[in-house]
């Protein structure tokens, strides 16, 4: 479900002009002009709330922007372990050594199926990359 409107947040109150842009399009609209629509991404992820991954806000210079990007995102699958993985990269930022799966899964709050898939996702994906891209072969650095 997308939630649709301006931004909570308005101008600065110093009387300075904040700007952003329109995901879209790339131009430069003030803050007081801009559409937003708040949209399902499963590749989103907050940087500090983990209540607030999953959801992606996009801003636009205009009804028709916003609409093409509110478009695509419909188009888009909404994939858990896609979420999961980037919970767990998340997770395990700060980590140098390797870490045991029951604490990968209490680390990023998911059980350790969710874990488990979501690592196993974000592996498929790496190999994935590595067959097309070229690079060490697992295990290798």
């Amino acid at each position: 479900m997308e939630d649709i409107g301006h931004p909570a947040d308005g101008p600065a109150d110093d009387g300075t002009e904040e700007f952003d842009l329109c995901d879209h399009c790339g131009q430069v609209v003030p803050v007081r002009e801009l559409l937003c629509a708040m949209v399902p991404d499963s590749s989103a992820l907050h940087p500090s709330d983990p209540d607030l991954d999953g959801s992606r806000v996009l801003t636009a210079c205009g009804v028709e922007h916003l609409a093409e990007l509110v478009g695509q995102y419909r188009r888009r699958p909404f994939v858990p372990e896609e979420q999961w993985a980037g919970k767990i990269c998340r997770a395990l930022a700060g980590q140098d050594d390797p870490v045991p799966l029951s604490l990968v899964a209490r680390l990023s709050g998911l059980s350790v199926e969710q874990a488990t898939r979501g690592v196993e996702w974000h592996n498929a994906r790496a190999r994935a990359w590595r067959a097309r891209y070229g690079g060490p072969a697992e295990g290798e650095q």
